[in-house]
């Protein structure tokens, strides 16, 4: 196993997640086209571990049937009862031979987090020969994080859970991301020796870290310095705003790449949509699903594109397109509505039927769209 590929990345998406208020399991809500599951995994493929592991408890059912459709490759290992982040790792120890290398630890609900970053603290772990390497941040509101506790010389003693902080360690602000990178052997050694004489009655997974300081071996900490980037979801006002940390990325990458978004603020965009150079994409737009958009188009203002082709220099405004292919050089709209497998030819004009909200009609080339 080379260094820079972990012998596992470990999902933890068990989670009850009653804070989300939703007949859905909380990992398989949806972000930009994607659930949040799905981004963790496209996360954790940019390792290409030797192992991709998923552990699920809660409905369980329905997160292993979404993941047999969009991740067969994910070895899923079930936790039935949910005795905490060092029990779920625990059970995967037990069921899965982890046999040696990093193995990284991360969470369902963390869908912002990218693979990069995992990758950088994979090789920080490896540089420092560290049993253990946690990914930290600083917060200027801690509250719900585990505190980074260190010693007089700065090195990482502890990681103290909210519940079982006193006040002072709740004052920390360098709090515990829930990201890790292990040795494997290691881990899985420690992880049957975690202790329950804590506020939640859980096996915590933070406690391998003290567990191998006292022991003696070397544990080390990367501190990231964007605290957005290990955002976790527990709520729909969380999911907001990992959608809104999400779609602001899609669309930098958009334009460095040489599009035009007018008014980003007012733009979503999913993260399987394509846009060519030169496309321009008016205020008042969302893009979503497989959407492709030409080279030097214009779709906006106010449209709605699901799953939907635009040719090259072709010009959508205020329309609803489903599931349709708007030829080169084509003009939809406005006000106009095309339903799923609607087709435009190249040059070909559609505008909404006067006094038939909804309806288009196709228009010659060259007649006035308006």
């Amino acid at each position: 196993m080379s260094e820079s590929r972990p012998a596992a990345v470990i999902i933890l998406a068990a989670g009850k997640g009653t804070r989300m208020k939703s007949a859905l399991p909380k990992v398989l809500h949806t972000i930009c086209g994607r659930t949040m599951l799905d981004h963790v995994l496209a996360a954790a493929r940019d390792l290409d571990p030797a192992e991709l592991i998923v552990v699920v408890g809660h409905r369980g059912d329905e997160v292993m049937q979404h993941l047999s459709e969009y991740a067969p490759d994910a070895r899923v290992v079930v936790q039935q009862q949910r005795g905490g982040t060092g029990h779920a790792v625990r059970i995967v120890a037990e069921e899965v031979s982890l046999g040696h290398g990093t193995v990284v630890v991360t969470y369902g609900d963390a869908p912002v987090l990218r693979g990069a970053t995992m990758a950088t603290l994979v090789r920080e772990h490896s540089a420092r020969h560290a049993a253990a390497t946690a990914l930290t941040t600083v917060m200027d509101d801690p509250t719900g994080y585990g505190r980074i506790i260190r010693d007089a010389d700065g090195a990482l003693v502890e990681i103290i859970e909210e519940a079982d902080a006193d006040p002072h360690q709740r004052a920390i602000k360098e709090v515990n991301s829930g990201v890790y990178a292990f040795e494997a052997a290691l881990l899985a050694d420690a992880v049957k020796r975690v202790p329950t004489n804590n506020a939640k009655g859980e096996e915590y997974l933070t406690d391998v870290v003290a567990i191998l300081r006292a022991e003696g071996h070397h544990v080390a900490s990367m501190l990231e310095k964007d605290a957005k980037e290990v955002f976790g979801v527990n709520d729909r006002a969380q999911l907001a705003q990992a959608r809104q940390i999400l779609n602001t990325r899609l669309l930098e990458h958009w334009m460095r790449a040489g599009v035009t978004v007018v008014d980003p603020v007012t733009t979503s965009i999913d993260a399987d949509v394509v846009l060519g150079p030169d496309a321009e994409i008016g205020p008042g737009t969302q893009l979503e699903g497989a959407t492709v958009i030409g080279a030097g188009a214009r779709v906006g203002p106010g449209c709605l594109l699901r799953d939907t082709t635009v040719g090259e220099g072709a010009a959508v405004t205020h329309a609803v397109c489903e599931s349709a292919v708007i030829g080169a050089g084509a003009v939809a709209g406005p006000f106009t509505y095309l339903p799923p497998g609607t087709r435009l030819e190249p040059g070909e004009r559609m505008r909404a039927l006067a006094g038939c909200a909804g309806a288009a009609t196709p228009t010659s080339e060259g007649a006035d769209p308006a």
